[in-house]
């Protein structure tokens, strides 16, 4: 057999593998953010939205927002959504100009723990 017909078939069987199991490997990752990262809003938001995707374990999932002095300030309802496990939620209460920082952590269902953070600013 050739060189090229060994790596040819290697590179085969481990895309198979990786195909087949792909699932077991996955994540769940933040697909997208409201507001999103790194945004400079006119005006402030209601609430912040984390969107991954994977399911999210409620118990284990959280988001908070701090002000640029590391106080608090969301109104401490951090919940996945009931109408969309993928969803991670926060609201807000009315935000003075300045940069917040999004912090969240989460538990997806086939047990991985991912974590993140991200700033937005409101003029």
């Amino acid at each position: 057999m050739t060189t090229s017909k060994l790596v040819r078939g290697a590179f085969l069987a481990l895309t198979a593998l990786f195909v087949t199991t792909g699932g077991a490997f996955a994540h769940s990752g933040l697909q997208r953010s409201e507001p999103q990262a790194d945004s400079k809003l006119k005006r402030p938001p209601a609430e912040v939205k984390l969107y991954f995707s994977e399911q999210l374990e409620p118990a284990y999932s959280s988001v908070q927002v701090e002000s640029e002095k590391g106080e608090k300030a969301d109104r401490k309802d951090s919940r996945v959504d009931r109408a969309n496990p993928k969803l991670l939620r926060a609201t807000l209460p009315p935000l003075e100009p300045g940069t917040y920082t999004v912090i969240w952590r989460v538990l997806s269902v086939d047990s991985h723990v991912t974590q993140g953070r991200f700033k937005f600013q409101v003029e």
